[in-house]
């Protein structure tokens, strides 16, 4: 199955931002394509938005879905998007939203770590998600969905190749900063290698964002890449095969020895 990351610089305003996303979707499709990633805040940038944050994403957010929908179906390639959603209290939950080639809204993922660190605090704005890991299948391959922060939690993408994940999204916007996209690409590389898996990563490409989505095969291996390129997607073919073939030579997840419950000997 062909899959494309799209990355580009969200603004304030979800009309325009949806725009930008039909566009890249039908650049994806024209590849052929029958998946595009979106970054993290594709709705719309939360330092972006005028007036009150809870009353932007009472107004917006249906209406978001509801356009998702309409591309995924004018295109026929599935997307996966993020997007701020209400959770009925004034602090909104960080939402990925999965819409299949037909444009029927098929999962949700709420963020399960939130970006408490180098100084920032997304808690403070923002409610973390308590569903649990999610996979959805798409042209034949299960995939596993995470935001952002969630990819420095290996525990994570573990949980979600021990439910059978061949690919693992990755919609961020991740800050930039001293160090930051040596992580961001360590991160990905390590995801990717120690899972055997694919991980496909998109990216916003802002002022105070670093880009650099990517598409990597199960041995960690780059296929294709943006930079901070303030707009674009690739696509790669991300097929099961690769993965069979890593899992035969490198067969980590069947020679793991260290059980997932650790046993505590109290010492007297």
């Amino acid at each position: 199955m062909k899959v494309s990351v799209g990355q580009f610089d969200p603004s304030g305003d979800v009309t325009e931002n949806v725009a930008v996303m039909r566009s890249l979707a039908e650049e994806a499709a024209a590849a052929g394509a029958e998946l595009i990633l979106f970054p993290e805040e594709s709705m719309f940038t939360i330092g972006k938005v005028e007036g009150d944050l809870a009353a932007a994403v009472d107004q917006h957010w249906s209406k978001f879905v509801q356009q998702l929908s309409f591309v995924a179906a004018e295109t026929g390639i599935a997307l996966i998007a993020g997007g701020y959603e209400s959770s009925g209290e004034e602090r909104p939950y960080n939402t990925l939203v999965v819409v299949d080639g037909s444009g029927r809204i098929v999962e949700t993922y709420r963020k399960l770590h939130l970006y408490d660190a180098f100084s920032y605090q997304e808690s403070k704005r923002i409610k973390p998600g308590d569903g649990g890991l999610k996979l959805v299948e798409i042209g034949g391959l299960r995939i596993g969905i995470m935001t952002c922060y969630d990819l420095r939690f290996p525990e994570l993408a573990r949980g979600l190749a021990d439910q059978g994940a061949d690919l693992i999204c990755v919609a961020a916007a991740w800050f930039k900063g001293d160090h930051k996209i040596d992580h961001w690409e360590i991160l990905l590389k390590a995801r990717a290698i120690e899972n055997t898996c694919w991980v496909a990563a998109a990216g916003t490409s802002s002022s105070h964002t670093v880009g650099h989505s990517a598409i990597l095969d199960p041995m960690g291996v780059v296929q294709d890449y943006l930079n901070e390129d303030p707009r674009g997607i690739v696509t790669v073919d991300v097929t099961r095969r690769r993965i069979d073939e890593v899992r035969e030579f490198l067969p980590v997840l069947r020679n793991r020895r260290l059980a997932s419950k650790v046993e505590v000997v109290e010492a007297h």
